[in-house]
């Protein structure tokens, strides 16, 4: 689906700002960015925008449904545009940070949820020492 349509259906305007950034992540290769990534992209690409307008827009894009959050601490975001059911490795020396498909790990033996609640997601950041082989899809 067209990021403009993606937008209209989250009930989000497609303003120049929101479609510049959507153009610099969604083409068609998922990746794994942090809010100064994408600044640092859209200078390079000639876009004026503000590191605020950034997170601003990332963070409407993450409410949205068209990318996901990723908090690895308290000093670390990164955003992917795989929206799908996954999980992560994460490189701590280089950043990198690796999909790993959410049907090659079984998870057992999770709490059950208190009164009221019920479990939404499990997604796992597995953190890892070393450098990654493969590059993948990564940031950092």
């Amino acid at each position: 689906m067209p990021l403009t349509s993606q937008l209209q259906t989250a009930g989000l305007r497609a303003t120049p700002k929101r479609l510049a950034i959507g153009g610099l992540l969604f083409d068609g290769v998922d990746r794994h960015v942090t809010a100064d990534d994408v600044a640092d992209m859209a200078r390079k690409a000639g876009i004026k925008v503000s590191l605020a307008t950034v997170y601003n827009t990332l963070n409407q894009f993450v409410a949205a449904g068209i990318l996901k959050r990723i908090i690895l601490d308290t000093d670390r975001t990164y955003f992917d545009t795989n929206v799908s059911d996954h999980h992560h490795l994460f490189y701590e020396t280089s950043g990198d940070l690796l999909d790993v498909p959410g049907d090659s790990l079984r998870i057992e033996g999770l709490p059950a949820a208190p009164e009221g609640a019920r479990v939404r997601a499990v997604e796992v950041v597995i953190r890892m020492s070393g450098t990654p082989v493969s590059t993948g899809s990564t940031a950092g």
